[in-house]
């Protein structure tokens, strides 16, 4: 049996994973090296990339700042996620805002040395990618589509320093990136019409609540139209192995999505398409292994 110390530093630790929410850094971490290893650097051994020390500071100084950057971002919306996210908000609170902020800079400050030891224009990277984070988290985010813009380009920054480090510029990267980009930024509108209550008690004017909800799905729908564009691209034009299949299930999908997306009207609804989104974006990085099959099972076998 734990002793009470011991189970309220368990809930502590529990409340700190949840804050910088652990699960999203993971896949974000196992994303980063899939796509080195099967996209941006596909004609590198196996070996190099998996032990390439830069990529690994890379990765590791991108985990530390979006794990701040996540800290931040429940400082400032610690009222509005009351609302939002009850049973969460109890959990995070388990944490003094004092420590949470205390391990932001932390955090920070690893992240820049870990970058010192690349290049100096990985810590200008970085430097800016943590103000970019907290701007953000501060004044942006409550700025209509301006604030979602910047929450998706943020999103994908990570995957962006790794695309310079390995200077592929093909175009069928910049294909992969819009569809994530799009993605992402529609499950940030989605987000949107999810917490509208939070966000009218706290003042903030998003797109649902100045245009109002059925604005804010017409944009989302004509996001989830755009992206079967790159997808129709990624399945007829360019080679992705038998990642194709996942290009043709997720465009099946997002059609669906879009059907339940006009029926939707209640918040239940939209933590549903919510749920799509975030369903097929992390489907997609495990699917980046169908690139080449081949290559896996030898390397596994």
């Amino acid at each position: 049996m734990l002793s009470r110390k011991n189970k309220l530093l368990l809930f502590k630790l529990l409340s700190l994973f949840s804050v910088v929410r652990g699960y999203n850094i993971l896949m974000i971490t196992l994303a980063q090296y899939l796509a080195s290893i099967y996209i941006l650097a596909p004609d590198w051994p196996f070996r190099r990339v998996v032990l390439d020390l830069n990529l690994f500071l890379i990765v590791t100084a991108s985990a530390l700042v979006i794990a701040s950057g996540y800290i931040i971002n429940n400082f400032y919306d610690a009222e509005k996620d009351l609302i939002n996210k009850p049973t969460k908000s109890m959990l995070d609170r388990l944490v003094s805002q004092r420590f949470k902020l205390t391990t932001y800079f932390i955090l920070n400050f690893l992240a820049v040395f870990a970058a010192s030891y690349i290049s100096f224009r990985a810590v200008l990277f970085f430097s800016a990618y943590i103000f970019g984070i907290w701007l953000y988290s501060h004044k942006l985010k409550r700025i209509p589509a301006i604030g979602n813009l910047v929450s998706a380009t943020l999103a994908i920054a990570p995957f962006f320093v790794v695309f310079v480090y390995y200077r592929n510029f093909e175009t069928v990267i910049f294909v992969h990136a819009l569809y994530l980009f799009l993605l992402i930024l529609a499950r940030e509108v989605i987000k949107d019409l999810e917490n509208i209550a939070g966000d009218l008690t706290q003042g903030y004017k998003t797109i649902p609540i100045l245009l109002g909800t059925q604005a804010a799905k017409s944009f989302i729908a004509f996001l989830i139209v755009l992206t079967l564009v790159p997808t129709y691209l990624l399945i007829a034009v360019f080679d992705v192995g038998y990642m194709s299949i996942y290009f043709i299930a997720s465009g099946a999908l997002l059609i669906v999505f879009l059907v339940l997306l006009w029926k939707s009207g209640a918040k239940m609804h939209y933590v549903w398409l919510h749920n799509i989104l975030k369903f097929i974006i992390i489907s997609g990085v495990f699917s980046i292994l169908l690139i080449d099959v081949d290559l896996v099972l030898n390397r596994i076998l």
